[in-house]
């Protein structure tokens, strides 16, 4: 692994844009974290007393269009699983996320905000050693025809994505990522949310997903891409797939030692492939990352973003299952 201790952020740094159901502005700011404290979500704004709640598998309360995080009061934020796949993906361990509002800014459409936020604040180990959750054995799960495993891979995680739309423009898709700070910065941070153009209009007609647009989604319609700037990745659905699992597999707390297989999957299938290892307490142990030879200082991402953060992303808003 990269790092063999724990990481965190070195400062803090913000993202602003719209939620993609209200449509109002809303800010994010990520944060340092101690040692062993793993994703915090705090939600200012609020008439009262700020709320947190640490994400984990039992903080989710809604998977229907996105991963709602909340406690026993009721809902804390939604849209949460691309701030969180930025983070595991990038190979934070302890963070805070801060937001002003009820939703995680829609940004693009993708993690690629997130990633420059992580960039901008920089990442530092800290003194305690990383820990994972080693899958021992596999765990399936079946949701109608949607499918999902978790088997055991000792070097890392592997994330194995098949999606299957009766929409021709769409069609069949598979993709295959061994998760690492490279591969996902490369292959799956920038890969949008996408839907049908069809199911957009009947959120509207709801109240939901106000603030989506050309801006932050990839829409089709019966037959074709609309976007007029084209995809990003020509197999772009599968991807965004891809790193929806990476945050809501987050959501384990810990870095999984796992291969992850979704087969017409998404949010609820995701949540339930997780719920499902964890309740099994004999298919999984907590072990530690092994100590480097020599000790290395405390390093920070050298990397920073440049320009605006500003900007709009999304969960996906068309039906969950492909």
């Amino acid at each position: 692994m990269k790092f063999s201790r724990q990481t965190t952020l070195w400062s803090q740094a913000t993202v602003t844009g719209v939620g993609v159901h209200s449509g109002l502005p809303v800010s994010l700011t990520l944060g340092p974290a101690p040692v062993d404290a793993g994703f915090i979500f705090v939600r200012t704004g609020l008439d009262g007393p700020d709320r947190e709640v640490q994400a984990n598998a039992k903080s989710v309360i809604a998977t229907a269009f996105a991963t709602v995080i909340g406690d026993s009061e009721g809902p804390l934020v939604s849209t949460a699983e691309h701030v969180l796949a930025a983070l595991r993906g990038m190979g934070v361990d302890n963070a805070t996320i801060e937001v002003d509002g009820p939703e995680v800014p829609i940004m693009d459409g993708s993690a690629s905000a997130f990633v420059a936020a992580i960039d901008q604040a920089g990442i530092v180990e800290q003194a305690a050693r990383r820990r994972f959750i080693q899958v021992l054995k596999p765990i399936q799960v079946a949701i109608g025809d949607s499918f999902g495993e978790l088997r055991p891979n000792s070097s890392g995680f592997r994330a194995e994505i098949e999606i299957n739309f009766a929409n021709p423009a769409i069609g069949r898709q598979n993709y295959i990522i061994d998760l690492n700070p490279q591969s996902f910065r490369r292959d799956i941070a920038r890969a949008r949310t996408f839907g049908c153009m069809n199911d957009v209009a009947q959120l509207w007609s709801a109240g939901f997903a106000l603030g989506a647009s050309f801006e932050n989604s990839v829409v089709f319609d019966e037959t074709r891409l609309l976007n007029s700037e084209g995809l990003r990745y020509s197999d772009e659905c599968v991807r965004h797939k891809a790193l929806d699992a990476v945050g809501d597999l987050a959501l384990a707390g810990l870095p999984l030692l796992a291969t992850f297989r979704s087969v017409r999957g998404g949010h609820k299938l995701n949540h339930a492939v997780l719920s499902a290892l964890i309740a099994d307490r004999s298919a999984w142990k907590i072990v530690e990352a092994e100590p480097v030879a020599t000790a290395r200082r405390p390093r920070v991402a050298a990397e920073i973003a440049s320009g605006m953060l500003g900007g709009m992303i999304a969960p996906a808003f068309g039906p969950d299952v492909s």
